[in-house]
């Protein structure tokens, strides 16, 4: 404990690497960047004033795809309940692909199609609370942006097409009608897909069947859980599959369905049976699996990353933190989604803590100290940011993986060291309990208000500081041991003026000769005091050695005592070179320390059991250093200059 910083540091850059041997410190930095770069294709605005005046409880999805076209026909049937009065329906369709035509109780109607709406005009006006059905046929090559919500891309040598879809946050318009929001979910879906017979078809849900008619496979998907739109996905190529199962407390088990390239499938037979720990791991700690009545599983495909579409991620590969990510948004991103694309931090910071607690919880934990010093050092490398995002046409700024990612999830973790774990947990489970929010969307607000409820207390301020406000908190810890008494003082400044004090409680390990105490302060106030009964002499003071506050560089300082708690103490002569002198006029000196200005000890020695005590410092290097005398009555310290 002596040398927190060193031994960390010795224990980051030797880690056994074989347990998971995929960790990366960078990981989740990477996963961000990846999914960013990915999604990166919607330029265009949302229509989020857009009124729909429905809500779909059911899609029939038919399409024809071959992936050595860049080229989609298909039609959707949608089934829909009017929630006011329709004289017309609106679907998001891009301009990009041609409507055929639309129709409605099997006659054609009119429509219109511009500025990425397809708008249907009705004969009649359909009154709230009635169901209907509506079918539109299109087809057309959507919109190509390299990576984009309808992609192209080859795989294997030699070369095999691919054709996937990722729709997040604004692309599902880009290849299907639909209704692109966050305020309503699709009860249930029929995905249909007919390719070249040489290709499979992977998608959501559950396979029904798998049809060859000459020289065409048709494959049909059926998902029987609410979804939203931009989580439906399929992609079309050569797979090959075959299943992991995770058993269940109830003796039975969940398949985990794999679609992977040929050439992959040694690679992804060794890996994706790590999924199993994990699915158990979020299974104990928050509630089972969302999806349990159907699977989960992956397909691969060319990109970024990867994307938790619901209950089949689309993986690039099967690293171990990617694997952790995408799994956690079945819990947090999929059965509930964030509401707004302003709460992003609800699917990505619950997913990037999650993987993270696999670090924690399985194996050895030897990974999730250095994963909590890399993201911290990630956060604080700017001074400014917050959690929520407040510019929601920037696809770059949704998916920051400093912000949305790192300190999403870093706001998790010190929710869990402000209301311990017990109640940091249950406050959890609360939330993905709350029947207002299952399979549905949710705020901030509702996560904030199943922890208060839990925790019987008020997170008015924590998230005003953490989730609204920039920045983090700076540290600047002074101390003074007089004997037993240690008295700490707590300065704190601010790196972004948004947040004038940020309110924490703080963990200090105060470390002496084969002893050591955590200390925490409840620091609700700049330049606060506190006063600590201590039967050893501290060696260091340690400020949050388990990592549990973002902040940066903390500065410990060793308080200079004032005159009159001398005991008549002097350390000559100062400046000093070789040697320093300590002299006690009225009791016996115990022990002499030398610590450097950030408070670290650098060297010490026992007293002689007299009142005069010489120490040589001819090895330390010049500069300036903080001496104390310890005696058996009281102690002194004073800053010296070694030249």
């Amino acid at each position: 404990m002596k040398n927190f910083a060193v031994i960390l540091f010795i224990v980051f850059v030797s880690l056994n690497l074989r347990a998971q041997e995929n960790f990366d410190p960078d990981d989740c930095c990477k996963i961000a960047h990846q999914e960013a770069l990915a999604k990166s294709k919607s330029f265009y605005q949302p229509n989020e004033y857009l009124y729909y005046g429905f809500d779909i409880f059911y899609h029939r999805l038919e399409w024809e795809i071959d992936p050595n076209q860049y080229y989609i026909k298909g039609m959707v049937a949608t089934h829909f309940l009017a929630t006011s009065n329709l004289d017309s329906i609106l679907f998001d369709l891009h301009t990009q692909l041609q409507v055929d035509s639309v129709l409605y109780h099997d006659l054609q109607i009119n429509f219109s199609h511009s500025d990425n709406i397809l708008s249907i005009e009705l004969d009649q006006s359909i009154p709230p609370g009635n169901l209907d059905s509506i079918s539109v046929y299109y087809q057309g090559q959507p919109l190509s942006s390299g990576f984009g919500a309808f992609m192209q891309f080859t795989h294997g040598q030699p070369e095999v097409p691919i054709i996937s879809t990722l729709s997040e946050p604004y692309g599902a318009k880009d290849w299907w009608p639909c209704k692109q929001s966050l305020d309503d979910k699709i009860d249930s879906v029929d995905i249909i897909v007919t390719s070249p017979e040489a290709y499979r078809t992977a998608s959501i849900g559950m396979l029904q069947s798998e049809l060859v008619t000459g020289q065409n496979r048709t494959m049909h998907w059926k998902h029987r859980y609410p979804v939203a739109a931009y989580l439906i996905a399929i992609a079309v190529t050569n797979y090959v599959d075959y299943s992991d199962y995770a058993p269940l407390p109830n003796g039975d088990s969940l398949q985990i369905l794999n679609y992977v390239f040929p050439e992959e499938l040694a690679y992804a037979q060794a890996h994706t049976p790590q999924t199993v720990g994990m699915i158990e791991l979020y299974s104990d700690l928050f509630i089972p699996y969302p999806f349990i009545n159907e699977r989960y599983g992956h397909a691969m495909f060319v990109g970024g990353g990867g994307m938790e579409h619901q209950t089949m991620s689309f993986m690039v590969n099967f690293g171990y933190e990617l694997t952790a990510h995408e799994l956690a948004h079945q819990w947090f991103g999929d059965y509930i989604t964030c509401k707004s694309w302003h709460d992003i931090w609800l699917n990505e910071g619950f997913a990037t803590y999650l993987a993270a607690l696999t670090y924690e919880f399985l194996g050895s934990g030897q990974y999730w100290q250095p994963w909590k010093l890399e993201v911290i050092e990630n956060i604080t490398s700017q001074p400014d940011g917050a959690v929520y995002c407040d510019d929601t046409t920037s696809v770059n700024r949704i998916f920051s993986s400093r912000l949305s990612y790192r300190k999403g999830a870093m706001l998790l973790h010190m929710l869990r060291w402000e209301l311990g774990d017990s109640l940091f947990f249950a406050g959890i489970k609360n939330y993905l309990n709350n029947p207002a929010l299952a399979f549905g969307f949710a705020e901030s607000d509702d996560l904030k208000e199943a922890l208060e409820v839990t925790a019987d207390t008020s997170l008015q301020e924590f998230f005003a500081d953490w989730l609204y406000g920039e920045g983090y908190p700076v540290y600047t810890i002074n101390y003074i041991q007089n004997l037993n008494n240690l008295q700490i003082t707590i300065n704190q400044a601010t790196s972004h003026a948004s947040v004038g004090f940020f309110e924490m409680h703080i963990p200090i390990l105060a470390v002496g000769a084969n002893t050591d105490s955590l200390l925490v302060m409840h620091n609700t106030s700049n330049n606060q005091q506190f006063i600590f009964q201590i039967d050893f002499d501290i060696e260091e003071l340690i400020f949050d050695p388990e990592l549990w506050i973002v902040t940066k560089d903390p500065i410990i300082n060793i308080g200079i005592e004032e005159e009159s708690i001398r005991e008549g103490i002097k350390i000559f002569p100062n400046p000093a070179q070789d040697k320093l002198v300590f002299q006690s006029g009225k009791a016996i000196i115990t022990r002499v320390n030398i610590f450097d200005l950030s408070g670290h000890k650098i060297q010490s020695q026992k007293g002689n059991a007299t009142k005069l005590f010489e120490l040589d410092i001819s090895a330390l290097p010049k500069g300036v250093y903080v001496v104390s005398c310890v005696t058996e009555k009281g102690s002194h310290s004073q800053r010296v200059i070694i030249k």
